[in-house]
């Protein structure tokens, strides 16, 4: 007899559902399972594997999710756009929750609302026979209650989704919205600026809207200053670190201590 596979929990929406203190995670860059298993047992509360600016397809998504399941870490994964065919092949990989990037519109919260669910409540396509999401049907029910077992973010960052984020925030099917103050800067004006006050005050706009509507919001923000002001401001979740920057800064540094510095051949001092 087959084995007979329970309903999937889902520990991110249920700890944005307990109020209790802010989720603090990172970003899996990097396209490597060993990578995303060994900052599945950081300690950190989430991981967002990421396939919108990394090289990230369905079998290594597929190798990372299976190397973090077991861990006390919630893994959410951000397809590279907010297409109905993405989201589905995501899904039926076993993602459970999706940041969804570039969302403006509440029409366009509506379409990544819609490509989440299966009809009539909306378009995603049937194949949970030949899906990772169902077990291969080995979760009963998986259909009936597959919308239980999804979470849906949708992302901020442009000054037109600022202007809209009452409007995307209290979409019907949508379970949080999260800031890119990166993006948000290059579209206010402000290209590599995330610390301009200009976005920053458009951070903490949406971060009051947010709060107003008693929906969870959260940021992107890796200078511990920045993160700290936006946990004080009321943030639900945050990320504050990355795979790739902590190997990029890990190994200048090591270079930097150990390596002559240029033109004086005397090794860097280190306090």
């Amino acid at each position: 007899m087959p084995l007979r596979v329970t309903p999937l929990d889902t520990p991110f929406k249920a700890r944005l559902g307990a109020g209790q203190r802010a989720q603090v995670g990172m970003w899996a860059c990097s396209g490597s399972p060993l990578v995303a298993e060994i900052c599945a047992g950081s300690g950190l509360d989430w991981l967002l594997i990421d396939a919108e600016h990394s090289p990230n397809g369905l079998e290594s998504l597929t190798a990372q999710l299976q190397a973090v399941h077991g861990y006390p870490i919630a893994p959410v994964v951000r397809p590279p756009a907010n297409d109905t065919v993405l989201i589905k092949q995501f899904l039926d990989l076993g993602a459970q929750t999706l940041l969804v990037p570039m969302v403006d519109t509440a029409e366009q919260a509506r379409a990544a609302v819609a490509a989440v669910r299966y009809p009539p409540h909306g378009v995603r396509g049937v194949g949970s026979a030949l899906a990772r999401a169902a077990r291969w049907n080995r979760i009963p029910e998986y259909l009936q209650r597959a919308d239980e077992t999804i979470t849906l973010l949708v992302q901020i960052e442009t000054a037109l989704a600022v202007e809209n984020v009452a409007e995307i925030a209290g979409t019907e099917g949508v379970h949080g919205i999260f800031l890119g103050p990166s993006d948000l800067a290059a579209s206010m004006g402000h290209l590599g600026q995330q610390e301009h006050p200009e976005v920053v005050a458009a951070v903490e706009h949406c971060i009051a809207v947010a709060n107003e509507l008693g929906v969870p919001v959260g940021v992107n923000a890796f200078a511990e200053a920045t993160a700290r002001r936006y946990l004080a401001a009321g943030v639900d979740f945050i990320l504050v670190g990355a795979d790739v920057a902590l190997l990029a800064r890990g190994s200048e540094a090591l270079a930097a201590k150990y390596l002559p510095e240029e033109g004086t051949g005397q090794v860097a001092a280190s306090y």
